[in-house]
């Protein structure tokens, strides 16, 4: 019996598909391509592909910094925030607000 992929869904069918290769390289090495993909406005995958000849996409599809938090880290930021942990929405805002001070006050050092 033979499923149809739901509408929604076909745009995806394409990156199930693909295979993701890890590279083990010297230090070096993947701080150059990772340099070059920020001089150049990519992500580092996407600057290996320009290297080995394939297409990339010029824009990046999410143009986000992240980073993951436990239930911990939300303990932690939440006493730092003068917040509950359960305030996670609060809590991103206050993150947003000191990595904008962080970055303007290292550009006024």
């Amino acid at each position: 019996m033979s499923r149809k992929i739901p509408e929604k869904w076909q745009s995806s069918v394409k990156a199930v598909k693909a295979v993701q290769v890890a590279f083990d390289m010297d230090e070096k090495i993947q701080l150059a391509i990772r340099k070059q993909a920020l001089e150049a406005g990519i992500s580092p995958s996407e600057q290996i592909r320009d290297i080995l000849g394939l297409p990339i996409n010029k824009r990046p599809k999410r143009p986000r910094l992240t980073v993951s938090l436990s239930l911990s880290d939300y303990d932690l930021l939440a006493d730092k925030y003068e917040l509950s942990s359960e305030q996670q929405l609060e809590i991103k805002k206050k993150l947003m607000d000191d990595l904008i001070n962080y970055v303007d006050d290292a550009q006024v050092d």
